[in-house]
């Protein structure tokens, strides 16, 4: 068994990179705890086993007495002498004290103790390669599915994408190749815990340092980033340099970079703007390709009131308020959009109309368009962007269900008959 030993251990180290030394250590105390009843009630006991030839023995530590009381930690002068000649009163000796049948028992302890070593370390191993990637994207193999989480294998663990950082419109399949977000390492009781993302903004973030030279040189800085996984990204970039375009060297060569990056996110639209430190500039800018008739900041309210033309609201609320939910997480300022002959009504007149304009709709009848307006929702932009469980509170099921398809479908003949696309 001794060769043995020594034979395992050098292939762990040579195989997985586990190091000897520790391993050998794990096992001695192992052994040492397991046999505790066969080498004897003694305090200090130690267990050595040979780096060269694996062998395995118990060594205990006496105390020089004149008068032995306790023999398992106690040894006479003239006992200690025999082995340490100027060996003197009060000091301590050690002696072997390995038993006939410790090979038994050293053998079955260190295989469990190898076993559990290496799981230990292996982990160890694992949590020091990880703990510092978070942030990182890595490249991993999709093995299963563990309800909606995808078990992603990265080479030496297994990492997870829960369901709420996945991208709603991708499915994935067993043996596919991916690359994700480190959201968080964990170390925890079961070994390291890996989360990974692939709908987080920062993965899209992630991507533009790795693709565009300049954003990793920090010459371009992307100074905001907003995102609704799937569908649509806008970011908001900076030049340090005033002949760097910001917006230029995030899109490439013929678009080459943002291709590129679009690609990873399974055809996911990007809009890049140009980022400044003037709020009625930035959402100007963000509010692209929508052209912005006027605006007006509020500071206090952290509100920008915009006002476009007809033509232009659909293109600049986005669908089902896309851009404009998008530009409001990207200035960090509320976005309210109106059509512009609209902002010269009065109050009184804004309401009629609204109402007007609703009960219009094909399927939407006064009494409804009424409550709808006096509830805040003024137009079809309005009602696209609504959170149905509010519809549905204020509406019941049934109602919110056929105004919703009646707002759709009036959204849907807009853009036909504008040819706005968002």
């Amino acid at each position: 068994m001794n060769g043995e030993l020594i034979a395992v251990l050098e292939y762990l180290q040579r195989e997985k990179g586990l190091d000897k030394e520790t391993l050998l250590q794990a096992v001695e105390k192992a052994i040492l705890q397991a046999s505790k009843k066969s080498v004897g009630p003694a305090n200090d006991v130690r267990i050595e086993i040979d780096r060269k030839n694996g062998n395995i023995r118990a060594f205990a530590k006496l105390l020089v007495v004149e008068n032995v009381v306790n023999k398992h930690d106690e040894v006479t002068l003239s006992d200690a002498r025999q082995r340490v000649p100027n060996i003197q009163l009060g000091e301590s000796i050690e002696v072997e004290v390995t038993p006939s049948n410790f090979g038994r028992i050293a053998a079955q302890t260190a295989k469990q103790a190898m076993l559990q070593s290496i799981r230990q370390a292996e982990r160890t191993m694992v949590f020091e390669e990880f703990k510092g990637r978070a942030g990182d994207i890595v490249s991993g193999t999709v093995r299963r599915f563990e309800r909606s989480d995808v078990i992603v294998d990265l080479g030496r663990i297994e990492a997870m994408m829960p369901s709420r950082e996945r991208v709603p419109i991708e499915e994935y399949q067993p043996g596919d190749r991916i690359r994700a977000y480190i959201l968080t390492v964990e170390n925890a009781l079961r070994g390291p815990e890996i989360v990974l993302s692939r709908a987080h903004p920062d993965f899209v973030k992630k991507l533009f340092e790795l693709e565009v030279s300049e954003i990793a040189d920090k010459t371009v800085e992307i100074k905001a980033i907003a995102r609704e996984a799937g569908y649509r990204t806008k970011i908001a970039v900076y030049s340090r340099d005033e002949k760097v375009d910001p917006v230029g060297a995030c899109v490439g060569l013929r678009g080459m970079r943002v291709k590129n990056i679009v690609r990873e996110l399974s055809g996911e639209k990007i809009d890049i703007h140009r980022w400044s430190p003037n709020v009625r500039e930035f959402v100007m800018e963000a509010l692209k390709p929508a052209k912005v008739k006027s605006l007006e900041v509020e500071e206090a309210a952290r509100t920008v009131r915009v006002l476009v033309d007809s033509d232009q609201l659909s293109l600049a609320i986005g669908k089902k308020g896309q851009n404009a939910r998008l530009t409001a997480k990207l200035t960090g300022w509320k976005v309210d959009i109106m059509k512009a002959e609209t902002a010269e009504l009065g109050f009184e007149e804004k309401v009629a109309r609204a109402i007007k304009e609703l009960a219009a709709l094909p399927g939407m009848d006064r009494p409804t368009a009424q409550m709808l307006v006096n509830c805040g929702f003024h137009s079809v932009e309005g009602l696209l962007a609504a959170d149905v469980n509010d519809l549905i509170e204020l509406l019941g099921e049934e109602t919110a269900k056929a105004v919703h398809d009646i707002v759709v479908a009036a959204q849907e003949r807009q853009e036909r008959g504008t040819g706005a696309t968002s």
